[in-house]
């Protein structure tokens, strides 16, 4: 299970980048990706999406689908720098803390509107935040931000102050989208309002939102009036793919312009297609087994099915020292991965954790059946592995339906865990998400994408993200709750010094990979492709080898230049580096994947 991030680090204050002039766009190009464009040449960016949207509102979206439309809507205080991950200003354009880090000053840009034609002001940043510090359901998707603040104030519309109860790492990595007040102070039910009745949706980032479909497109236009420069394309649509496969068709007839999360069979054989373009780069996310560790909410309350057998930390040993993360990585990723160690991939160096020799659960078979053995699990006469209660070890395992990998893993873990007696159903499914919130699972496949700071992705493993009570919802990924744990996270949230917050924030991982609740299996690569035919250029992340798709900002879709435009107007962002791609070029894209708190179709909901 959560987007996410997640996911956010601590990082050097930048300087702002250069806005760009928009572009020009001439009758004679070319409608991207299939869409109508009425003979009039307009371009259209079409996107193949794997993931169903959560809600389109911002206090209630996790999927990764939702989050990134976020970031194309809605203005965050800071933002990332896309040549390195630095903060840099956003709709804040400088912040300075008081000597006590307790008090943060930030001073809001005079240049963003809203797309109604409204000046954003510090006042709809303190009313989004003191909305989340007030209302519960307002804190869904981003309680964590601001659990820890105590007062947040706009003294005049440039000037927002928010004082806090204690320090707080995250103060230029609050990851949340700032909302007109004008229009989100109306809105009654937070628990219940998705957004997603009335359009064009009112935001000040450099899409607006015109048109959305459950489970068939979401429709944007460019926001002419973005202080960084209105986007490229005349409109951006996200349209869902249920099946892989399908979207790979749509991008080699063009009707689509760009495709993630491919396959290794899938990218092999458009390497050789004609006007598409493969971008195989390191990604941001972990791929992992998760356990149910026995579901349960704050109040005390058990719930769900887990499988008790699955409390005992021999038996969840014993499952990951049979797994080889090296057969998952050469014959189900192909390749386009690498071994998963700790909890935050190794893209993000500082943070990047591994267990020392002693410590590390390997691949072995033999450890394993001696584990099982010790501990009580005697085979019976037919082979099969059994509790002192006489409860045989059979599991479930929760896998996406749409996320070819979980199956094909899914087999393997059969035939490993087999060999130990061990049984094991698994279960594809559209949707993962009712039986997870509902603790109706034994084991499941796990994944979330980490923003440069991993604060977010650590925080859902705190007792704090447990679900209030069995009925409600909470923003935890996997009901873990472990007071070891939430020492750690509680100082590393209030680390200022880099270094000393990087030997947290590693010490975490080693407490989470010591509980057993996590085993990590890879670090899949980000395997997309584009058509080159529609897209001229786009903006990687990072610079050198980045992904394009599911950044930590907004640069891949607002850069990206149409096929026929590109010998046409200035070259590029001083946030961004520009992948030339020649006369024509397309991008295709499928969002997918990162698991959410509570809502799982797909691989990984969360940014």
């Amino acid at each position: 299970m959560v987007t996410t991030a997640p996911h956010r680090s601590l990082r050097l204050l930048l300087a702002s980048a250069v806005a760009v002039t928009p572009l020009a766009i001439g009758p004679t190009a070319r409608a991207a990706g299939g869409e109508a464009d009425g003979g009039d040449g307009n371009t259209v960016l079409t996107v193949a999406v794997s993931q169903s949207v959560d809600s389109l509102s911002p206090f209630l979206a996790q999927r990764l689908v939702s989050t990134s439309i976020h970031r194309l809507t809605y203005e965050y205080l800071t933002n990332y720098d896309a040549k390195d991950a630095r903060t840099i200003p956003g709709l804040a354009t400088s912040w300075k803390s008081s000597p006590d880090k307790l008090t943060w000053t930030y001073t809001i840009r005079e240049n963003s509107r809203w797309s109604d034609g409204r000046r954003a002001t510090a006042e709809d940043a303190a009313w989004t935040f003191t909305t989340m510090m007030t209302d519960e359901n307002a804190a869904t998707a981003n309680g964590s931000f601001t659990a820890n603040f105590e007062k947040v104030t706009a003294p005049d519309p440039r000037t927002l102050v928010i004082k806090l109860k204690k320090p707080q790492a995250t103060m230029t990595a609050l990851d949340v989208p700032i909302v007109p007040k004008h229009i989100w102070e109306k809105v009654g039910d937070f628990s219940k309002f998705n957004n997603d009745k009335r359009f064009p949706i009112v935001g000040n980032g450099p899409f607006v939102i015109t048109d959305y479909k459950v489970d068939q497109y979401v429709k944007l236009k460019p926001n002419k009036t973005f202080w960084r420069g209105a986007p490229k394309f005349d409109e951006l649509v996200l349209r869902y793919y249920k099946d892989g496969d399908a979207a790979v068709a749509a991008l080699r007839k063009g009707e689509v312009s760009f495709v993630p999360n491919l396959t290794p069979a899938q990218a092999t054989a458009l390497r050789s297609a004609e006007n598409i373009k493969v971008n195989d780069a390191p990604g941001r996310r972990f791929y992992a087994l998760a356990t149910n560790p026995g579901a349960r909410a704050k109040d005390g309350g058990k719930f769900g099915s887990g499988h008790p057998a699955l409390l005992d930390p021999a038996v969840r040993k014993a499952l990951f020292h049979a797994v080889d993360r090296g057969t998952i990585v050469d014959k189900v990723f192909q390749g386009h991965a690498v071994e998963g160690e700790g909890y935050i991939p190794p893209r993000f160096g500082t943070y990047f954790w591994k267990p020392a020799a002693a410590q590390r659960i390997g691949h072995d078979p033999a450890k394993a059946e001696q584990l099982l053995d010790q501990a009580g699990y005697r085979r019976n006469g037919s082979g099969k592995r059994v509790g002192k209660d006489g409860r045989a070890l059979d599991f479930r395992i929760l896998c996406h339906a749409t996320d070819p990998n979980d199956k094909a893993v899914g087999k393997y873990l059969q035939e490993w865990w087999g060999e130990l007696g061990i049984g094991l159903k698994v279960d594809c499914l559209d949707n993962v998400s009712d039986p997870w919130a509902k603790g109706d699972y034994d084991l499941a496949f796990d994944g979330w994408s980490v923003n440069p700071d991993p604060d977010f992705v650590l925080s859902i493993h705190t007792c704090a993200a447990l679900p209030a009570t069995p009925k409600d919802t909470g923003a935890t990924d996997n009901f873990i709750c472990d007071k070891r744990y939430d020492e750690l996270y509680a100082r590393q949230a209030v680390e200022y010094d880099p270094a000393e917050r990087a030997d947290l924030v590693k010490r975490l991982q080693s407490r989470l990979y010591d509980t057993g609740y996590m085993n990590v299996m890879a670090y899949p690569n980000a395997v997309e492709a584009y058509r080159t035919d529609h897209i001229a250029s786009i903006t990687t992340m990072p610079a050198d080898g980045g992904n394009i798709y599911g950044q930590d900002g907004y640069w891949s879709w607002w850069s990206a230049r149409p096929a026929a435009a590109s010998g046409d107007g200035d070259s590029g962002s001083s946030t961004g580096v520009w992948l030339v791609l020649g006369p024509a070029a397309a991008v295709l894209l499928a969002v997918g994947v990162l698991v959410a708190v509570r809502r799982r179709s797909t691989a990984d909901d969360r940014e």
